[in-house]
């Protein structure tokens, strides 16, 4: 009797842990991140002076539905996903123009191509980034591209692709650095919501843009 008393608190130990260290799959929130790339890049003013560039990433998460924009001064990037069509939409905003892409079907796949063979090396580096504990690894990418990823185990998006490269990262990404073609761009999370994000936020236009063959 004694000795399956012992296994029970023991069993009972083991799931407690199992409970404790079970990662969380976030399927609704918003997250912000500072881009900061190497000095070499700039963008233009209001009165067309050159001057550092400055920009934010957000990423915008609702189950199965994700959106990206990339915003700087008179830029605005937005990528909207959906996982279950597999279709995805680049919208470009530049001064007063407006820019639509679709990518589905063989044009999609073609997109997810860049993406095969990624080479994966796990590091010994962590830092904590907006309060959480983030392990890090390296990917590289078959055209050379290289990502330098911290990543928090404790969470991980319902959609992991808001970069493609990131599919398989065992977590959520809160910084990462990218250098392709000797520049540099890192992007490092400032604040993270997991408040109810708008299904409006994954409405995908139907005018006012042009359409554009990626």
């Amino acid at each position: 009797m004694q000795r399956w008393l012992q296994w029970i608190v023991l069993l009972g130990t083991v799931l407690v842990s199992v409970n404790l260290s079970a990662q969380r799959i976030v399927a609704e929130c918003t997250v912000e991140y500072k881009v900061q790339p190497d000095s070499g890049w700039t963008e233009k003013n209001g009165d067309n002076s050159q001057v550092p560039f400055n920009g934010v990433k957000r990423i915008y998460i609702k189950g199965n539905d994700l959106r990206t924009d990339m915003e700087s001064q008179g830029f605005l990037q937005s990528m909207i996903y959906d996982k279950s069509n597999q279709l995805s939409v680049i919208l470009r905003v530049i001064g007063t123009n407006k820019f639509i892409t679709r990518l589905e079907g063989s044009d999609w796949q073609q997109e997810l191509k860049k993406y095969d063979s990624i080479q994966v090396t796990y590091l010994n580096a962590y830092k904590t980034i907006i309060g959480y504990d983030c392990k890090s690894l390296a990917l590289k990418l078959k055209d050379g591209s290289e990502y330098l990823i911290y990543y928090t185990t404790t969470i991980a998006p319902s959609v992991r692709e808001f970069e493609l490269a990131f599919k398989d990262v065992p977590g959520f990404v809160l910084q990462y650095i990218v250098k392709q073609n000797n520049r540099k761009v890192s992007y490092t999370a400032s604040r993270i919501s997991f408040s109810p994000v708008p299904a409006s936020r994954f409405d995908i236009p139907s005018s006012g843009y042009r359409a554009l063959k990626k």
